[in-house]
């Protein structure tokens, strides 16, 4: 289980590469994961509640 400093701090950086990048939630996670060959799986359980809303928000709009 995450502790809650290890998801802001990968929230952070979700955020970071979202602004830098210009990517959506779902795109900056991939690929932050494919550049740093971190699991997927590993990533979800490292989301604060607000990147989660934030990445279902983005699904809704595309109908996912």
């Amino acid at each position: 289980m995450a502790t809650r400093e290890e998801q802001r701090n990968f929230s952070e950086l979700i955020e970071n590469i979202v602004t830098e990048k210009k990517l959506s939630y779902i795109d900056a996670i991939v690929h932050h994961c494919e550049r740093t060959g971190f699991e997927v799986e590993m990533a979800a359980t490292l989301l604060t509640p607000l990147i989660k809303s934030k990445i279902s928000d983005e699904a809704q709009i595309l109908n996912m």
